[in-house]
């Protein structure tokens, strides 16, 4: 028996020592032969291996050197994803439920706009994990106390690197707002069994109400971040979230996923959605959501990826 067979031996169990006698596997094999690139450019993400992906992330970098048009075509690129909600939390780093760090599979509406953020701002498999744990939690902490949870004053104000609220600028001054409160020891408590003290915090948001987002279309940019506020019994607050992207006319589109599957849609179609939705729950006795207006978060022109206490960001092919 070999030095290295019998270290290896010594570092199971007792019972399973019986087998190290056994002949070793192969250590060398021949990897698989990758599929050519073309072949991988003719799959929508989702139906991609990570390292297929990794392989796409570099492709689009270099080939669409725009950051709003690079976001635009690699969330197009998942046009079709199945929609699952609950789909990711922070195993194996934390035990609190068993849901992975990521999915290339499926997508609810964050899980969406965070991988095309993060591969939008990417060159390779490596540096899209480390980017989209920078943009899913405070300082790129992993951890389900510093995810961020709460779309308007988690994620938008962790990521103002990345984005800035311009809602009340294109609402006006006579613009409308809510107040919100959020209890984040309260929630981490209840959903994911998890004791932290964190103060209650409240603040205002400003939104551009439903009627008045034709008017103001014309002044979103493609890669600009949405959040769809709804409201129910008097409270407000984000239940989606999706991105602007142009279609062929210049016309302002919205591009996000919602069961069953990520879609592309006027804004126009999305309202009309929600009042079909908003009238079948009135005539059924349903105490439903009811859509109030959007959030529009503009894409920075300069971005400047702040550090992750952590982990350094990996490093660029060719740097």
């Amino acid at each position: 028996m070999s030095t290295a067979v019998r270290l290896s031996c010594l570092l199971l169990a007792g019972a399973a020592l019986g087998g190290c006698a056994s002949t070793p596997a192969p250590t060398s094999a021949t990897p698989a032969a990758e599929i050519p690139l073309a072949a991988v450019l003719q799959k929508p993400i989702y139906q991609m291996t990570p390292q297929e992906a990794g392989r796409y992330i570099a492709h689009v970098h270099t080939a669409e050197p725009d950051l709003r048009k690079r976001i635009a075509a690699i969330g197009r690129k998942n046009l079709g994803q199945p929609y699952s909600l609950h789909l990711l939390g922070e195993f194996p780093y934390e035990i609190h439920d068993n849901l992975p760090l990521f999915s290339l599979k499926e997508s609810d509406c964050v899980v969406f706009a965070e991988h095309t953020y993060a591969m939008a701002l990417s060159q390779s498999w490596e540096e899209f994990f480390w980017m989209l744990q920078r943009i899913r939690y405070r300082d790129g902490v992993i951890g389900v106390a510093s995810r961020n949870h709460y779309t308007e004053m988690d994620w938008n104000v962790a990521n103002r690197w990345l984005v800035t609220d311009v809602s009340a600028e294109l609402a006006g001054p006579d613009g409308p707002s809510y107040a919100m409160t959020v209890d984040r020891a309260r929630f981490l408590r209840t959903r994911h069994n998890t004791v932290r003290e964190i103060p209650v915090e409240t603040s205002r948001q400003a939104y551009v109400p439903k009627e008045g987002v034709a008017a103001i279309a014309g002044r979103l940019q493609e890669g600009d971040f949405v959040n769809v506020i709804s409201t129910r019994n008097g409270e407000y607050w984000a239940s989606h979230v999706g991105l602007v992207v142009l279609g062929p006319d210049g016309e302002r589109r919205f591009l996000h996923s919602q069961a069953p599957q990520v879609r592309e849609e006027s804004f126009d179609s999305f309202i009309a959605r929600a009042a079909e939705r908003e009238a079948r729950n009135a005539r059924e006795g349903k105490p439903g959501q009811v859509l109030a207006g959007f959030k529009f978060l503009r894409l920075n022109e300069q971005i400047t990826v702040p550090p992750m206490a952590p982990q350094p960001r990996p490093g660029r092919p060719g740097a």
